[in-house]
């Protein structure tokens, strides 16, 4: 036999003898196993066990059941919890869209009234353009009707004279110098004029009489558009107007008209006589005292001019009196001594009233024509007039003599007299001035 073989063999006989060994093991078991009488005791304990059983399953089950319960409970709150999360978020969705559709409700109002509230304005903005440029037509109009004369001739004069006219000649250029001069523009002015046409239109089609208005207007306009310097009125300090002119310019008049349009705005005028040599001139200033009303402070006849201006600013000071208005004499024939008064009551105005006079007021005749701007240059030789005052527009053809003194002279316009009523005296404007002399042309020469 091989070792393998005798191997297998040997472990065949060991395997025997185990089992029987086992075998044996079990038979003797068998053998010792206690009388049947203690069957009874086996049972018992196998009862109780089996009972022990049961209540240990019942408590499980309890455990079990109540762990169920307490699940379910959980769920059932966890449900409910979020069943009301739920509703509050809808609550909170429902109450967001309410207030989103109430924001873009109030954005929407919002919008309509500030649209309706534009319309309104773009209204009221319309309504005032509409009515100032109906204003400025009725002003523009008034004017017009004051310078009824100066259209009359002077512009109507012009007007024929480019009439037709294909280019600008020497003879045309003679007749417009001719036209200007005898219209009071003043030499010196019209050589101006005339040499500006010459320049601004030579070479071009005069039969395009639009062209030449407008160049005509610009040229009026640059002469008649220097600037007063107006100093403001300050609260508590009298407001000092001296006012300069001959016998005759409608002096005392214009005073008159100036404490009506002051008195109207509100502001307490006071008069001060201060042509002493001429009893009419302060009965005439009495008489407008009473019309407008103001007060009006006086002297003796014969009386220092400068003591009674510096008696009203005193008045006026003391009775907090806003504007006070200083006439002076205008006695041209005594060139000198006139001219030495006007100096000495500019002088004692200033020390009455620090800055005062605040304007120097030149009251011209435009019926005289040239010799308004000789009066002109004589007064501005004593005194630093600072505005010119032309009165009697309405009775003249020589209106044009406004741009012979503002071209010579330099001296703003302030105001303009178009008439005999009391509010015929009107601030000038050199654009309302210039329309109503040189619009509407066909006008004038049409019935010219």
């Amino acid at each position: 036999m091989s070792p393998v073989q005798i191997l297998i063999a040997a472990a065949v006989v060991v395997l025997i003898v185990v089992v029987a060994v086992v075998l044996r093991s079990r038979g003797r078991r068998a053998v010792s196993l206690p009388p049947p009488k203690q069957e009874p005791k086996l049972e018992a304990r196998t009862g109780a066990e089996a009972t022990a059983k049961t209540s240990e399953g019942r408590a499980v089950a309890a455990a079990a059941a109540r762990e169920a319960a307490t699940t379910k409970e959980a769920a059932a709150k966890e449900a409910a919890a979020k069943e009301v999360a739920a509703t509050k978020e809808a609550a909170a969705k429902e109450a967001a869209a309410k207030e989103a559709a109430a924001a873009k409700e109030a954005a929407a109002k919002e919008a309509a009234a500030k649209e309706a509230a534009a319309a309104k304005e773009a209204a009221a903005k319309e309504a005032a353009a509409k009515e100032a440029r109906a204003e400025k037509k009725r002003r523009v109009e008034t004017v017009r009707k004051g310078l009824h004369a100066t259209r009359g001739g002077l512009v109507a004069r012009l007007s024929r004279l480019f009439q037709g006219k294909k280019e600008l000649s020497a003879e045309l250029l003679t007749s417009i110098e001719e036209v200007l001069i005898t219209s009071d523009v003043g030499a010196r002015t019209t050589e101006r004029l005339v040499e500006r046409v010459k320049q601004g239109l030579s070479g071009k089609d005069l039969s395009d009489e639009r062209l030449v208005w407008e160049f005509l207007r610009d040229e009026a306009q640059a002469i008649l558009g220097l600037q007063a310097e107006v100093p403001p009125m300050k609260p508590g300090e009298p407001y000092v107007i001296l006012v300069l002119g001959v016998n005759g310019v409608g002096k005392t008049t214009t005073i008159g008209k100036l404490a009506s349009r002051y008195n109207s705005e509100g502001k307490t005028v006071l008069l001060a006589a201060a042509d002493t040599f001429r009893a009419a001139a302060v009965q005439q200033l009495q008489i407008w005292g009473r019309r407008v009303p103001c007060e009006v402070v006086s002297g003796k006849e014969g009386a220092d001019p400068s003591s009674v201006a510096f008696a009203a600013i005193e008045q006026a000071r003391a009775a907090k009196a806003d504007v006070v208005i200083v006439d002076t004499a205008g006695r041209l024939h005594t060139k000198a001594p006139l001219m030495d008064e006007l100096k000495k009551i500019h002088r004692v105005v200033g020390k009455a009233q620090e800055g005062a006079p605040h304007e120097v007021l030149l009251v011209l005749d435009a019926n005289t024509g040239q010799n308004a701007i000789q009066q002109a240059a004589t007064f501005r030789e004593a005194v630093q007039v600072t505005g010119i005052v032309l009165t009697k527009l309405d009775g003249t053809a020589k209106g044009g003599v406004i741009l012979g003194i503002c071209d010579e002279q330099k001296i703003p316009v302030r105001f303009i007299g178009i008439g005999e009523g009391i509010d015929d005296l009107r601030p000038f404007d050199a654009e309302l001035f210039i329309s109503a002399l040189f619009d509407d042309v066909d006008e004038v020469s049409a019935a010219a």
